[in-house]
């Protein structure tokens, strides 16, 4: 399992009813399941990625997540999860929004476009940062939104009024790491816990 969806399953814990927005091929569900007890749910708009995921045994709709998640009641999922894709919709803090009406508790990880490496590239080289964390060229990304970490904390807390219970650092090839200093530099990305 990729570093970073194991650091978003132990934000998640055991035991727990879990729906995956944007859930790619079901990696993360899979391993819930197994390891975890979580009974889980995925939910994908491309149909490749449903096809493999089904394939993979994983429960999942093909749904838009910027449209229609209107589709799924009141805190009927214990943990709501948006890994590596809350940047790639159109509006993020809707999707905030309805990711806490769904369930009261959310697990967000993001790359950091603060990151001192895509600072230091666009400024030596004037391009778009292409690392490990951000892997496709700027004109190949799905990535329509540009945020630090400190960007994405002020959305969480300030604009819509959640509570980051934890947040974990992550390094360029998505493990956590222990950054001493400025993190929203010194960070490729992080993963947060955020309750309603």
């Amino acid at each position: 399992m990729r570093p970073d969806l194991k650091v978003v399953a132990d934000l998640i814990g055991r035991d727990k009813r879990v729906l995956d927005l944007g859930c790619g091929d079901g990696e993360l569900l899979v391993n819930l399941h197994h390891r975890q007890g979580c009974d889980g749910l995925g939910v994908d708009v491309d149909p490749d990625r449903v096809v493999t995921a089904i394939a993979r045994g994983v429960s999942i709709i093909e749904l838009d997540i910027d449209e229609q998640l209107d589709e799924f009641t009141d805190d009927s999922f214990d943990v709501v999860v948006l890994s590596q894709t809350l940047q790639a919709t159109r509006r993020p803090a809707a999707l905030l929004r309805q990711m806490m009406r769904i369930a009261g508790a959310g697990v967000v990880s993001v790359p950091n476009f603060a990151w001192w490496r895509h600072r230091f590239g666009l400024l030596t080289r004037g391009r778009m940062p292409v690392s490990p964390a951000l892997p496709l060229s700027w004109f190949d990304t799905p990535n329509i939104h540009l945020s630090s970490l400190t960007d994405l904390e002020a959305l969480i807390t300030t604009e819509c009024g959640f509570t980051v219970d934890r947040r974990v650092l992550l390094d360029a090839d998505g493990s956590p790491t222990r950054v001493r200093g400025p993190y929203n530099l010194l960070a490729a990305g992080a993963a947060y816990l955020i309750r309603a």
